[in-house]
This record gives structure tokens, C-alpha cells and sequence, in this order.
């Protein structure tokens, strides 16, 4: 078995499963009915409603938590809940978490800034983020916190670039943003998903071998944490692809991916001198127990 072959098997390994695809595709139609029932007077477990986030961008891992949902509201609702008194987004988010709530009674709720955030006793957990389409193709979205008011933002443009790119590269640009997961849990990086799509898609636009196979994912954990680690630590933001919107990061990573990469330099000269063994090892430092050992 070759570099090739551990990679795909890793990356095969970093897919969610049918199981909890089932699960996710389940609660969001009992989410997502309910709504509709309430809102639009519509029987549909399916209209009205998209990923995003991680989820929705198919860079998600089999460790994921929160799958984010966006669902579209109807226009009266704006202009009803706009001119209300008081904190009129607040109450839009309490008006969406009552209608779920019939559906999900016993399950952790909460209304949380601008999303409704379930818990399952499985530890995934939804964000709702319940919003008003924009000519232009944006979305309005409530912001209950201090006192509230109306945000943008443009989830489909995000998805769009992301997928673009992804084709353009071969498709490695998913691949690449799963691994990157794999890494930031196994070394406790604190990383958003938004921000690990965000750098994975900046790099791979100039990567040299951006359209090549597993083959030279060895060259691509190396290149990439290179990368990474060369970003100045005074940086506090990077622009999401395809909409421009401020990603912000919370701690400094560049350290912990300098050690990602100097760990992948030790594994591609264990590979030179046929040290197979050896080499995986290194990759499992980075990546964790998912890589083949």
C-alpha cells in the first residue's frame, strides 16, 4: 500500500456515514414540517429550507456537532415582526422555536442572538437560523442581542465559490478541509469550520499540484500547514469566499500547525528511505487514529 492508498483510506474514513445522514436528513423534515405547517400553512418536510455551514458545505467529518440550517421565512412575518414593539427579533426567534417546540418537546432548546439551537441526547446539536430572502440573492436574519436588529448575510454566494473551486481542483479542495478537521481535533486547535474552509480555499487557488490525486497528499498536509503557519499572528480575519463577510479567528494556530508541518517533513523522509511504518505514525500525529496505521 502506497501514499496514495493511506490517504484515500483516511479521507474514505472522514465521511459521514448513511446512518447519521439518515438521522440529520429525519430531524431537519420534522423541523422543517413543522415550521412550514405553522408558518406557511404547507405540508412539506422539504421546501422553505438548505444546509450550510460545514454541513452544508460537505466538509463536515463524522465528529460533527452542530448542523446548521437555514430556513426561509415568508415576508409578512418580516414586516410584521419589524415593526414591532420592543425587541421585534427576539420575538420573531421565540415565534420559531414555539412551532418547533411541538415537535420536539423534550429536546434542549433555546433561542441564541440570531439562531434556535436544539440539543439531542446525542450530542448533535441544530442552529436554526430562520431568515427572509433579499433581491440579490442574500438573506435578512433576526439579531435579538442588544435589544435587536436586522443582519445579512450570503450563505448560497459562500457555498457557490466553495464548490466552484472544489470542481476546479479536482475536488481536493473537500477533501483538504475534512483533513484540516481531522488535525484540529486531534490537536485541540481552536478553529472554526468557517475559517478552516476560508484558509483550505485561499491556498488551493495556488497550489502547485491543486488538480493531482491522493497521491500527493503527502506534499499537500506539508504544503498546506506550511502555509498556514506563515500567516501573521496579527491577523485577526479572512474573507469568506464568495461573500466577502469577516471570518474571524479566536486563538493563534500558526504554532501548532508549524508542528503539523515539520511532523510532515519527518514522515516524507521516512517515505524516501521506504520507512512506511515510520512515516504513518507521523501522519497520525497530525491527523489522529483515523489515518491508516
Amino acid at each position: 500500500m502506497g501514499v496514495g492508498e493511506w490517504f484515500k483510506d483516511f479521507c474514505t474514513e472522514l465521511r459521514i456515514n448513511s446512518e447519521k445522514r439518515t438521522s440529520i436528513g429525519y430531524r431537519t423534515g420534522r423541523i422543517v414540517g413543522q415550521l412550514n405547517s405553522d408558518l406557511r400553512n404547507l405540508d412539506s418536510k422539504t421546501a422553505y429550507r438548505f444546509y450550510v455551514g460545514s454541513y452544508g458545505r460537505s466538509t463536515a467529518i463524522p465528529s460533527v456537532s452542530d448542523v446548521d440550517l437555514l430556513y426561509e421565512l415568508p415576508y409578512e412575518l418580516y414586516q410584521r415582526y419589524h415593526g414591532h414593539a420592543g425587541n421585534g427579533q427576539s420575538a420573531l426567534l421565540a415565534l420559531v422555536k414555539n412551532s418547533i417546540r411541538k415537535t420536539y418537546t423534550v429536546s434542549d432548546m433555546a433561542g441564541d442572538g440570531q439562531v434556535v439551537v436544539i440539543r439531542f441526547d446525542d450530542g448533535v446539536r441544530f442552529e436554526v437560523l430562520p431568515a427572509f430572502t433579499n433581491v440579490g440573492g442574500g438573506y435578512t436574519f433576526a439579531d435579538s442581542n442588544k435589544g435587536g436588529s436586522w443582519g445579512t448575510c450570503k450563505p448560497k454566494q459562500e457555498m457557490e465559490a466553495f464548490a466552484a473551486r472544489n470542481v476546479a481542483c479536482n475536488y481536493n479542495l473537500v477533501e483538504l478541509s475534512r483533513m484540516v478537521r481531522a488535525w484540529r481535533d486531534t490537536n485541540n486547535v481552536s478553529m472554526s469550520g468557517m475559517l478552516i474552509d476560508t484558509l483550505a480555499y485561499q491556498f488551493i487557488g495556488t497550489w502547485a499540484h491543486r488538480d493531482k490525486s491522493y497521491l500527493y497528499y503527502d506534499f499537500l498536509t506539508r504544503d498546506f500547514f506550511n502555509y498556514l503557519a506563515n500567516l501573521s499572528t496579527q491577523q485577526t480575519y479572512w474573507l469568506a469566499p464568495g461573500s466577502g463577510s469577516y471570518v474571524y479567528r479566536s486563538d493563534v494556530f500558526q504554532y501548532k500547525a508549524r508542528s503539523a508541518e515539520l511532523r510532515a517533513i519527518e514522515a516524507l523522509a521516512y517515505q524516501a528511505n521506504n520507512h512506511d511504518w515510520s512515516a504513518r505514525q507521523k501522519y497520525r500525529d497530525i491527523y489522529g487514529t483515523a489515518f491508516p496505521a
